[in-house]
């Protein structure tokens, strides 16, 4: 009798330990938070701010989340390499260069 409930313990801990190795794998399901983030590469114009960015293409103005990653940049026509939101309205900045004025040659 011993030996059944022993049994017993032992299969409902491996049993437990299973399904908890199961959930702990899963990744993380990303299509019910609502973001639609994608790098992408933007021309346009810092705010003097630093906090926006407005787009050459369709005069689209930004937050920038990151402002740090712009600091120095403020009032400059530069290229980003940036995760968009479109949900928030937001870019995220991974990369800038400074973009060639059309007016200079």
């Amino acid at each position: 009798m011993k030996k059944l409930i022993i049994i017993s313990f032992a299969l409902a801990l491996l049993i437990s330990a299973v399904a908890v190795a199961q959930y702990g794998a899963q990744s993380p399901d990303t299509s019910k938070s609502g973001t639609t983030m994608k790098t992408v590469s933007i021309t346009g114009k810092i705010g003097a701010d630093g906090t926006t960015f407005v787009s050459d293409k369709d005069s689209k103005s930004w937050t920038i989340s990151n402002p740090d990653a712009v600091k120095g940049h403020e009032g400059h026509h530069v290229i980003l390499q940036a995760q968009v939101d479109a949900d928030k309205n937001e870019v995220h900045v991974e990369s800038l260069k400074m973009a060639k004025d059309s007016m200079q040659k």
